[in-house]
């Protein structure tokens, strides 16, 4: 292979490694509105998404998948924490999802959803 060649080859691949990288920093900065725009807690209880439930824990109303996302990083969290409360007191992990279910229905907002025995309702 000659000097001209070679070159024209290392050429060919600088720029093909460029135009990838390239390829790959604009598929991230296409994903960036999708993290700009995760659906926050408060926004989907106030557009009726998702409500409080008797058990302690958040449900899904609508099952989008941004939806069904928060719902389950929730009620992790949720989860986690009522387990140390009941540690730290002395009781079971159900006694506090009971209590905390009890709370959480009371305290929904007029408008917002709850689930009951008998399924979703406005409160």
């Amino acid at each position: 292979m000659n000097i001209k060649a070679a070159h024209h080859d290392i050429s060919s691949r600088v720029l093909l490694r460029a135009f990838l990288s390239l390829l790959a920093l604009c598929a991230c900065l296409l994903m960036l509105p999708t993290f700009a725009n995760a659906l926050s807690l408060e926004d989907a209880k106030a557009q009726g998404l998702v409500g409080e439930e008797s058990n302690g824990y958040l449900g899904a109303v609508q099952g989008r998948p941004d939806v069904e996302t928060l719902v389950q990083s929730v009620n992790n969290q949720r989860k986690q924490k009522y387990a140390d409360i009941a540690k730290k007191n002395g009781t079971t992990l159900v006694a506090v999802e009971v209590l905390a279910g009890k709370k959480a229905v009371e305290n929904t907002a007029p408008g917002q959803y709850i689930r009951t025995g008998s399924g979703w309702s406005q409160k």
